[in-house]
């Protein structure tokens, strides 16, 4: 155990906060302030504090659980637990075929996890049927991204930008609650002059912050942004030379945002005709401005569509590749992004290489050491995945993630996974779909182990291990290391991240997402290094001793700008060639990732949610988070501070809408949709819409949100329908309804 504090990341979202960690008698640690890292500053939000209190041992798991012949989970052996395992993969391919295999992963896994967990699947399960939770968090914004500017990163700039913006329009986030200490880029915006347009369907606390908030109706964002851009083609605000000069694809674009008059717009959102002219006003009067989307816009079924409606709105008014300006996304997810870059996504190889591409597949298949028509091809996404478990998936393996509370539908969700044949869970602690599991193994958490993650800017980080491991807990890379040697492959699969990542590295390299010129070493001494970043060569013997001699060594050396403590801080260290790539901090300032340079105007027109308000369902639901609670609540509810905070389940309801029901403050009510039924104390509040009740989606049983939601899905990044779908209100207990 080292005694000293350990510089790293946050474990919880997209952010990835740096932090200090230093080991305390009780074998966890304590958290300190990092102020070298820029994005948070020191700065931490309740749950990056209070995240050591999952490495408690009565927290979290610490033996592999096995279901005994009488249906309990009991204490096993890793060999018994792993052969089980072993045995039951083996007994599904040879029965009904390598896609009868699923596997479903998380957007907390490091890169070598989640590039390990894609690599499994495909060379030794050899089954095409694996994606990941972070299909459900910023596919859609992805898909959008590619289409106009031929790749995507969350943010093609650093968050520091933001600030020195004139304005910027955020759509469907709420960073005041869900990345807390990313607030303080959109006050020093204000600080500086610039100005905040949240739209959100809530008065959020990010929109109490607002110079001006709108509120649509939930499932419209598509028509507010091709009002917004019809008023800046009447109002003559198109920036003709950058249409001319840097896209393609305007005039039809054009076109279709012209059948989006004000008044019409105003109809469908019920965002009036004067605010929608002062955004365009606020939004094109200075020199820079942006668009930042999360998941209100995004998850929907329209969500693709949606997102390229406000990058189309960016392109018109030339605000994108230009210094602070442009169109981003904010991941939530730890690892959202890098998660799907390296191979946990359906139809994507390591580098953010296309499955479906034949020049993808022979470079990774050279890296592999293995036949590139061996691979298999694209297969499920997640929603689809889930719901054919217990059918064409009859063996799932799954780790770090928790669908019974986080998918839609998830009754449905629920049903289809006690209908596997079997089911293994690798996980921290027991949720609660490791609790429907045959086998569950406990696996190290952020603090015991090394490895990558990248953030939502696309900054590569370096989390390094703080504290060695309670006995009985391995990590993932060594679960999969086991079962592919008892599966038949004795080689590549390595239990050392650094080893791992070495080739990831050759991996994506010459990929969309090249982190071929990053390496451990780089990380452990800058705060970070932005992909694209391809690998260039340095002379023989130039890489200091310190950091020599794997993981040990590299976690003793020193954080500072010099590993060898010879150069002063802020100086390049001279170990460094002046050749080597400085990474990407700022993407498409000389050209965007198409073939010719320009980005691409899409085409989109309104069109309604999958499933608009009748007489039987006359409300319209929304979900999201609080900011005591994280995703599925899994780790978070666990945890004493955060639970005092967010104990428990609510619906948002509308005076008036509760006037109507004939509920008060705190009384039990329940939401019913054509899926399911969920129950919760009433919050009433002039906060939300009167058309629109909110619930939060991080707890289990009867104020399970996603019971309700909608898993109608995208055309184009299956994204499901979790923002919008109709539903009515019930009065517990009572026949009324509303």
């Amino acid at each position: 155990m080292q005694n000293t504090a350990t510089p790293t990341h946050c474990p919880y979202c997209a952010l990835q906060c740096g932090m200090n960690l230093t080991p305390t008698p009780d074998g966890t640690v304590e958290v300190s302030e990092r102020a070298d890292f820029p994005v948070n500053r020191g700065a931490l939000c309740g749950k990056g504090r209070t995240a050591p209190a999952l490495l408690a041992r009565n927290v979290r798991l610490t033996s592999p659980l096995v279901r005994d012949a009488g249906g309990t989970l009991v204490p096993a052996s890793w060999d018994e637990a792993l052969d089980r395992i072993a045995g039951e993969l083996r007994r599904t391919r040879a029965a009904h075929g390598p896609d009868a295999v699923g596997v479903f992963g998380g957007g907390g896994l490091t890169n070598e996890k989640a590039y390990t967990l894609g690599k499994f699947a495909r060379v030794v399960l050899g089954t095409s049927q694996i994606d990941y939770n972070g299909r459900f968090c910023m596919s859609s914004a992805a898909a959008a991204g590619i289409k106009a500017f031929g790749l995507d990163r969350g943010l093609p700039f650093p968050l520091e930008d933001i600030p020195k913006s004139g304005c910027v329009i955020l759509v469907g986030s709420n960073p005041a609650e869900t990345m807390p200490p990313s607030l303080r880029f959109f006050t020093e915006l204000k600080e500086n002059g610039g100005t905040l347009i949240v739209i959100d369907p809530r008065r959020t606390r990010t929109a109490e912050q607002a110079d001006l908030h709108l509120a649509p109706r939930p499932g419209t964002d598509l028509a507010l942004a091709l009002g917004l851009l019809h008023l800046v083609i009447a109002e003559g605000r198109v920036d003709e030379e950058y249409v001319r000069e840097r896209t393609t694809g305007w005039e039809d674009a054009r076109a279709a945002a012209m059948a989006h008059w004000p008044e019409y717009v105003e109809r469908i959102t019920g965002v009036s005709v004067p605010e929608l002219r002062e955004t365009v006003r606020l939004f094109c009067e200075p020199e820079s401005a942006m668009v930042l989307t999360a998941r209100g816009p995004e998850q929907q079924s329209k969500g693709t569509d949606t997102v390229g409606a406000w990058i189309n709105l960016c392109l018109a008014t030339g605000r994108a590749g230009r210094p602070l300006s442009g169109y981003g996304c904010l991941t939530g997810q730890g690892n959202g992004q890098g998660g799907r870059e390296h191979g946990q996504k359906a139809d994507q190889l390591p580098g953010y290489r296309k499955l479906d591409d034949p020049a993808a597949r022979a470079h990774v298949a050279e890296v592999w050491g293995v036949d590139p028509d061996s691979l298999p091809g694209p297969g499920r996404s997640a929603y689809e995945l889930l719901d054919a478990l217990g059918t064409d998936i009859r063996s799932l393996l799954l780790m770090a993630s928790n669908p019974v509370v986080s998918a839609p539908r998830a009754a449905h969700v629920e049903e289809r996974i006690r209908a596997l044949d079997f089911l293994a869970v690798c996980d921290v602690v027991l949720s609660e779909t490791a609790a429907l599991a045959d086998v569950v193994l406990p696996v190290t958490q952020w603090a015991e182990e090394t490895g990558t993650t990248t953030s939502l800017e696309g900054r590569v980080l370096l989390r390094r291990r703080a504290i060695t491991a309670p006995d009985g807990v391995r990590s993932d890379l060594e679960v999969l290391h086991e079962l592919a040697a008892r599966l038949g492959v004795e080689k590549g699969f390595p239990t050392d991240p650094e080893e791992v990542f070495e080739e990831l590295r050759r991996a994506s390299a010459g990929g969309p997402a090249d982190y071929s010129g990053i390496t451990y070493r780089r990380l452990a001494e800058e705060n970070g290094v932005f992909w694209p970043c391809p690998a260039v060569e340095e002379p023989a013997g130039s890489l200091p001793e310190a950091v020599d001699g794997g993981e040990d060594a590299l976690l003793d050396a020193p954080l500072p700008d010099d590993p060898a403590g010879e150069t002063p801080a802020g100086e390049t260290p001279a170990w460094r060639t002046p050749t080597a790539h400085p990474g990407t901090p700022r993407l498409f300032l000389d050209r965007f990732a198409t073939p010719d340079g320009r980005a691409r105007f899409v085409p989109v027109s309104h069109r309604a949610i999958a499933e608009e308000p009748d007489d039987e369902y006359p409300v319209l639901l929304t979900t999201g988070r609080v900011v005591a609670q994280y995703q599925s609540g899994a780790q978070t509810r666990r945890v004493a501070e955060l639970n005092a905070a967010a104990p428990g389940p609510f619906v948002e309801i509308h005076p008036r809408l509760a006037a109507r029901l004939g509920a008060a403050e705190g009384d039990p009510v329940a939401v019913v949709s054509r899926r399911g039924r969920a129950v919760a104390p009433a919050r009433i509040t002039t906060a939300i819409r009167p058309d629109t009740v909110f619930m939060p989606f991080h707890w289990p049983g009867e104020g399970r949100a996603n019971s309700l939601t909608n898993p109608a899905l995208d055309p184009t990044s299956r994204m499901p329908e979790f923002k919008a779908c109709a539903v009515r209100l019930e009065a517990v207990g009572e026949d009324r309804a509303g």
